[in-house]
């Protein structure tokens, strides 16, 4: 997995990069040479993204912009004919807000850390088709998220 960072900082590009590794696995998406952008940006710039994108007028903690039009538990497999001729699928994009992000974390009472790691693994899993629109759909994505983080020992304070 390629994996294009905008305005990531080493640590987190460590972190995501070790979560989306263990996220294609576990789900099943390791069989293509897949590509994604993940970015961090600022309240304004997601609050225009949202705007622009989902009609919302409000600034949100992530956003993702999949390329493909999967549906779990579709994979990415599914999508060859997708590939580019370089070789590549390029699966989509990830923009966290860091202001939020650390908002939530206190929040939540953890680390900036491990709010960033779902964070970047709640856009991931969307981009994979993931939804929680409906309540069996959200059960599913909560729990291969708290999965995969677990697996990583990526913890809430006091678990």
């Amino acid at each position: 997995m390629r994996i294009n960072f905008e305005n990531v900082g080493h640590c987190n590009r460590k972190l995501i990069a070790k979560i989306y590794d263990k996220a294609m696995n576990d789900t099943g998406n390791r069989a293509l040479d897949v590509t994604i952008t993940v970015s961090i940006v600022s309240q304004k710039r997601i609050k225009q993204l949202n705007q622009q994108y989902r009609n919302v007028d409000k600034a949100t903690d992530v956003l993702s912009f999949p390329m493909l039009n999967i549906k779990y538990p579709q994979k990415l497999a599914d999508f060859k004919q997708e590939i580019a001729p370089d070789g590549w699928l390029y699966i989509g994009d990830v923009v966290i807000c860091k202001k939020i992000a650390k908002r939530q974390a206190k929040e939540y009472g953890h680390s900036l850390r491990r709010e960033i790691a779902f964070l970047a693994l709640h856009g991931l899993l969307h981009v994979l088709g993931f939804d929680h629109i409906d309540a069996d759909d959200e059960k599913v994505m909560m729990s291969t998220a708290e999965k995969i983080l677990s697996d990583l020992d990526i913890k809430r304070e006091g678990e």
